[in-house]
């Protein structure tokens, strides 16, 4: 199908925004995927919040241009496919990752994350961390262990007091007997 000139910078005009509401994006290289295992790749980024673009390569780098993200256009050349991941690397980087180790495609060329330009290695590392729910719920559980200790330790010294307290009122009780 031929586009017009107005159909393809409505095309990147439409991508560029799109580009700029995602802080995480990856660049990958899709060759060997059939539409199957394509369909496959997108139903499970969509499930976990992104999306998966292919566009032509001199329209991908327009819309990166117009989205202010420099360096990204030398990683543009053969079938490039983009992962918008929105505000979570994590999660991108484990889907990508995890559909890699079952079908050995897509290959990641370049990631860009907050702004900062990833290697493939970075984001298979990316990919073995735990995800943020995890994280935060580490981070609330470190924060807890502290806070549960001390709460412990009051706890241990009313008992001591109150176990004072009851030993002074038994002998007070005894001396007034006698």
């Amino acid at each position: 199908m031929i586009r017009t000139k107005a159909q393809k910078q409505e095309t990147v005009t439409a991508l560029a925004a799109r580009l700029k509401r995602s802080t995480t994006l990856y660049v990958t290289d899709f060759t060997g995927l059939d539409v199957a295992k394509m369909t496959q790749l997108r139903r499970r980024l969509r499930q976990a919040g992104m999306e998966f673009v292919v566009v032509k390569n001199t329209l991908a780098r327009r819309a990166l241009g117009d989205a202010q993200f420099p360096g990204l256009e030398q990683h543009l050349a053969g079938p490039t496919g983009l992962v918008l991941a929105g505000a979570d690397p994590v999660a991108a980087a484990k889907v990508l990752a995890d559909f890699a180790k079952e079908f050995a495609k897509p290959a990641i060329k370049v990631g860009l994350v907050d702004g900062k330009a990833v290697t493939p290695a970075q984001v298979t590392r990316l990919a073995s961390l735990p995800s943020r729910l995890e994280l935060l719920s580490q981070l609330g559980g470190a924060l807890q262990a502290p806070l549960a200790s001390f709460a412990g330790a009051l706890n241990g010294l009313l008992m001591n007091m109150v176990g004072a307290l009851e030993a002074l009122r038994a002998k007070r009780a005894e001396g007034a007997a006698s």
